[in-house]
């Protein structure tokens, strides 16, 4: 029984912590070996695995193995240097220790007496990355706005539908919250419409309006314009707008500035959603596309996607913090404290969905703090590279052609119907797919625009190299050249 594991002993975290980094650094040595999209069967797990706990405590060698021989094979490696689907979800070193100390302290920062540091850091960090991407000064802690860690882009865009739906009622009362509607294009993250669901909007008031190849995907202004005169001249009452720099898609960038403007004319809270291509803008040449985001009440992106943190951290930001507050915050007699009574600080709780919160801030702070700026945008600037490499690539090959104009690191792309037919075109489309995935070699993923079956391949994954793009575009073509025999 000696060696029995203790609830927390140091000596027994730094061994099993050592084996532990141990095991994850061979793993990332040994990534590329693993096919990149999972190939395991629905169900395989519980074929595997005890159908009920054990009595007596099993060796950690023992659930190591396991992992390597069981759990890995049901693993997708979003970290794979092949992965090229959906967007990227980056882990890098700092994130990793980041999380890892998140881990250890394992804190639970709901309000500030509950870690000071916790909040007093997560203020800072979120004031020096709005500076990287040159937010409006509202948006910075100094002022009546702030930044906030969230978990995901799903949960920035409930709160702070909240927080507006909120704002309005107290405005035209309780009673109107049938007439309240929202905006964006049907480019939109579906998170907005689960969002609605959520806060009680009538989803047949969630307007979202159909975006063309004309504008490249991008809402149009004058479209939302005439939307909302005729929901006024019903009685409706619009209240949020929801743009998007980088939709998923296609990376579509909506007019913010247009757009903000009608917002602001029509006394709607507006949203900027950047989840992904926010981080694309902490390079000047890229910032022009967050122009705009000064008429904005909100602002969001993932530094988990594509800045080298470790999922989860959704940075939102807001100009006027009380709107939040006043939508999210409870005050039960077991929390108060000195400090939150005299209004001497932010507690957190009251700015997000649940009460308890991990101290995310640490791996966002490390990130900015060992890679520094310069090396961030060397990355971003980097993966760009490679995906213009990519649509390079497609040109030269007359059978695909490029979708949608590349802009970050994404690119549409599709197998061209053989003799023009638009059906077959698809079928042939979905096909290349999935044979490329089921060699395991590299993983994409697809969307339909404009009733098109579209092929999407996103650059970001941090060990990604000019050779694993041109090996994904070998598979590719070997795929195309099997495909379009097969259909003559």
């Amino acid at each position: 029984m000696e060696n029995r594991l203790k609830p927390m002993d140091a000596e027994q975290l730094r061994e099993y912590g050592h084996k532990m980094v141990d095991f994850i650094a061979d793993y990332y040595k040994t990534i590329e070996n693993f096919p990149v999209l999972s190939q395991v069967e629905p169900g395989y797990l519980r074929n595997l695995l005890p159908d009920s706990a054990p009595n007596q405590p099993d060796s950690f060698q023992h659930v190591l193995d396991d992992i390597q021989a069981k759990i890995l094979p049901g693993v997708t490696h979003w970290q794979s240097p092949n992965y090229f689907a959906y967007y990227p979800s980056n882990s890098s070193v700092a994130g990793f220790v980041g999380e890892m100390l998140s881990a250890g302290l394992n804190i639970v920062g709901f309000s500030w007496i509950a870690s000071p540091a916790a909040t007093e850091l997560e203020m800072i960090v979120l004031d020096w990355l709005a500076k990287m991407l040159k937010l409006p000064e509202d948006f910075l802690s100094a002022g009546q706005g702030g930044g906030v860690i969230q978990g995901t882009a799903s949960e920035a865009v409930l709160v702070v539908l909240l927080a507006a739906r909120d704002k309005v009622l107290r405005r035209v009362g309780k009673d109107a919250l049938e007439k309240l509607v929202v905006y964006a294009s049907d480019q939109t993250h579906s998170s907005l419409q689960k969002a609605c669901q959520i806060a009680g909007i009538h989803p047949e008031n969630c307007r979202l309006l159909k975006a063309t190849s004309s504008t490249n995907y991008a809402l149009s202004p004058e479209f939302l314009s005439e939307t909302i005169s005729q929901d006024l001249t019903i009685g409706f009452i619009p209240f949020f707008l929801c743009a998007t720099v980088g939709t998923t898609s296609s990376t579509a960038v909506d007019p913010l500035l247009s757009l903000g403007k009608i917002a602001k004319s029509n006394g709607m809270w507006f949203h900027v959603d950047a989840a992904y291509a926010g981080s694309a803008c902490v390079c000047p040449e890229f910032r022009h596309y967050m122009d705009g985001v000064e008429v904005a009440d909100s602002f969001n992106m993932n530094a988990h996607k594509w800045f080298l943190t470790n999922f989860d951290c959704s940075a939102l930001w807001v100009k006027d913090r009380s709107a939040l507050v006043q939508a999210l915050s409870t005050n039960p007699e077991y929390l108060k404290n000195k400090a939150s009574q005299a209004n001497m600080v932010v507690d957190y709780k009251d700015w997000q969905v649940p009460l308890g919160r991990r101290f995310r801030s640490l791996k966002l702070w490390m990130v900015l703090r060992l890679y520094g700026l310069e090396n961030l945008q060397c990355y971003i600037r980097n993966h760009i590279k490679l995906a213009k490499h990519f649509e390079n690539l497609i040109a030269q090959d007359p059978r695909f052609e490029v979708v949608t104009p590349r802009i970050f690191s994404l690119v549409c792309f599709r197998l061209l119907p053989v003799r023009n037919n638009e059906s077959h075109g698809n079928k042939l489309n979905h096909q290349l797919l999935d044979a490329v995935n089921s060699t395991g070699s590299a993983f994409i993923s697809h969307t339909v625009l404009s009733g098109k079956y579209i092929l999407r391949f996103a650059v970001g994954a941090p060990l990604t190299e000019e050779k694993h793009v041109n090996a994904a575009w070998k598979v590719l073509q070997d795929k195309a050249t099997s495909l379009l025999a097969e259909s003559l």
